[in-house]
C-alpha cells in the first residue's frame, strides 16, 4: 500500500493534487505546526497576467499553534468570488472553476484543518481522485514522534509498504532509513506542461484553480499522471541530490 502525507494547503497547485493521486491513502497533517506566510491558507492566483496571493484570513494565526488549533476570521465571500469573477471570467472553462469555489466557500466549518479538508475533498471529487484521506491527529500519540519518525509511525499503522514525498522534502528523507523499516521511499516530480492562459507568458505553479479555469476535467485529469518518481539518490535532480 501507498501512503502520502503533507500539511493541507488551501487550493494548492497541481503537484499537490499529483501526490495524493498516486497514494492509496494522504494523511492531511492537521497537527503539524502553522507556518506564517506559508501555504497553508494562501495560495495564487491570476492577476492580469501576474500571479496574486489569494487567501483565507485567519484567527490569531501562530507558528506556536498546530493548523487545527487555529479558526478562520470572518471572510467577505462575496468579495473572494467577485476577484476570482473579475480575473477568470473570461477563461474557457470558468462556470467549472467558479462553482467548484462556491461549493469550498459553502463550508460553515471555522476550524482551518477541517475546512480545507473540506476543500480537498471537493476538488478530489471533481478530479476523480479516490483516494482515502484521514487526518494525522486521528493516529494517537503520533504527534509526540519526531519528523520521520511520524511517517514511520503512519506506514506501520496502515500497514503501508510505501511512502512518497513531494520532490521538495529531499532534505528530510533518507532512502536507506526506509530501507531499513522494509519501507521504500519515493519523490514525486511533477512536470508541468504550459496552457493557454489568454494567449500571454504561462505562469506556473499556480493554484490548482487557475489550471481547472483554463482546461476541461478531462485535459485535468490526464495532467494528474504528468509526474516522475524517483527511488534512488543518484535519479534525484542536481539541486536536491
Amino acid at each position: 500500500m501507498i501512503l502520502a502525507c503533507n500539511q493541507p494547503y488551501f487550493i494548492p497547485y497541481i503537484g499537490f493534487w499529483q501526490l495524493i493521486n498516486c497514494a492509496d491513502v494522504f494523511v492531511i497533517g492537521d497537527d503539524y505546526a502553522y507556518i506564517n506566510r506559508g501555504w497553508v491558507n494562501r495560495n495564487r492566483i491570476l492577476n492580469q497576467a501576474e500571479p496574486m496571493y489569494y487567501g483565507l484570513p485567519l484567527e490569531k494565526a501562530s507558528q506556536n499553534k498546530f493548523i487545527n488549533e487555529i479558526n478562520l476570521a470572518d471572510m467577505n465571500v462575496d468579495k473572494m468570488m467577485k476577484t476570482v469573477l473579475y480575473n477568470y471570467r473570461k477563461s474557457p472553462n470558468f462556470k467549472d472553476g467558479y462553482e467548484l469555489l462556491e461549493r469550498i466557500f459553502a463550508c460553515k466549518e471555522k476550524n482551518l484543518a477541517y475546512f480545507l479538508g473540506n476543500s480537498m475533498e471537493i476538488v478530489c471529487d471533481y478530479l476523480n481522485i479516490k483516494t482515502r484521506l484521514c487526518y494525522s491527529s486521528s493516529f494517537e500519540g503520533n504527534s509526540l514522534l519526531k519528523r520521520e519518525y511520524r511517517i514511520y509511525d503512519f506506514c506501520k499503522r496502515m500497514g503501508a509498504d510505501t511512502y512518497i514525498n513531494s520532490i521538495g522534502g529531499t532534505a528530510l528523507y533518507d532512502f536507506d532509513e526506509f530501507r531499513k523499516r522494509d519501507l521504500t521511499l519515493k519523490f514525486i516530480k511533477s512536470d508541468i506542461h504550459p496552457y493557454n492562459q489568454f494567449g500571454n507568458e504561462f505562469v506556473p505553479y499556480l493554484s490548482i484553480l487557475d489550471v481547472i479555469m483554463f482546461n476541461s476535467r478531462e485535459e485535468v485529469i490526464r495532467m494528474l499522471n504528468d509526474y516522475t518518481l524517483i527511488d534512488n539518490k543518484n535519479d534525484l535532480p542536481p539541486a536536491h541530490a
